[in-house]
């Protein structure tokens, strides 16, 4: 780029800034100590020179915006600071079914494919009875209706076209059939159903979702979901880290792929694994 092209989108953005920002000549001329006269030659476009880097600084600090986006170096307007505050955001992560958070990015995302490695049993394979045993308890006598939105959403996300990739520790499927540790006191009956509707989904929606089982002592992920190119989600538990920024968002997708590679279990062998849970139980798959 010449030097008045350069001098022109210079004089361009800075005129935008301002008037986004709501700045007149005059406050800017205030707050960067530059003299009025050479700030209305700048934005009348009476010289092609660009001033020096010090009221290129001023102006992008008064303006809230990036001396490269004013220079034509970038095309993010944002600062620094904004661009990593953006970057990574903490939310809070309220215990409950498919809450606003999550249901908004799974609508952001919608059509994208979407990886998860869930914290237990993914809540969209969820049967009923399986829902009110795990959260009546944080819910109480509101768990119907929170059921109720719940599976309004989990419907939804079914038919949004997304393909959802969903990467399980073994353990996790185990200690659920065996109702050990977090499924202590779950009930036989409940478990029984609860596998068997996830041998049918698994049957039925394949290829949209498909579900691995690895081996967490071999590779260990902490619970994650990543929604298309747009965001990776890391599940803390009372909060969610949230990165935008693609080399993150890419990084995390390189992880969960890594646990793909290694999984021990492939969706197509799932049901009959489900199957030898079942006999454990005494039941037969349907």
């Amino acid at each position: 780029m010449d030097k008045r092209a350069r001098s022109d989108l210079f004089r361009h953005r800075l005129q935008q800034a301002m008037a986004l920002s709501g700045e007149t000549q005059s406050s800017l001329a205030r707050k960067t100590g530059a003299d009025r006269s050479t700030l209305s030659q700048i934005l009348s476009g009476t010289t092609a020179r660009l001033p020096n880097g010090q009221l290129v600084a001023q102006c992008a600090q008064s303006l809230g915006v990036s001396a490269d986006w004013l220079l034509g170096l970038s095309d993010q307007p944002d600062s620094l600071a904004q661009i990593l505050a953006q970057a990574m955001t903490m939310v809070d992560a309220p215990r409950a079914l498919i809450d606003a958070q999550i249901f908004a990015w799974h609508q952001e995302a919608a059509g994208y494919k979407i990886r998860h490695v869930p914290a237990g049993l993914p809540d969209m394979v969820k049967i009923r009875p399986m829902l009110e045993w795990e959260y009546a308890p944080s819910l109480g006598h509101t768990i119907d209706l929170a059921i109720a939105s719940a599976e309004d959403r989990l419907n939804w996300m079914h038919q949004a076209q997304s393909d959802y990739e969903i990467a399980l520790p073994i353990h996790e499927l185990q200690a659920f059939a065996r109702a050990e540790g977090y499924y202590s006191g779950c009930p036989r009956q409940i478990r029984v159903e609860q596998l068997k509707h996830l041998a049918r989904l698994a049957a039925q929606l394949y290829p949209v979702m498909r579900v691995s089982l690895f081996d967490a002592r071999k590779i260990y992920s902490a619970p994650i979901t990543i929604f298309g190119p747009l965001c990776a989600v890391i599940y803390l538990g009372q909060k969610y880290l949230v990165f935008r920024v693609p080399d993150r968002i890419q990084a995390l997708s390189q992880h969960f792929d890594g646990l793909i590679r290694e999984a021990e279990i492939g969706s197509r062998d799932l049901p009959a694994v489900i199957d030898g849970l079942l006999q454990e139980l005494g039941a037969v798959a349907d």
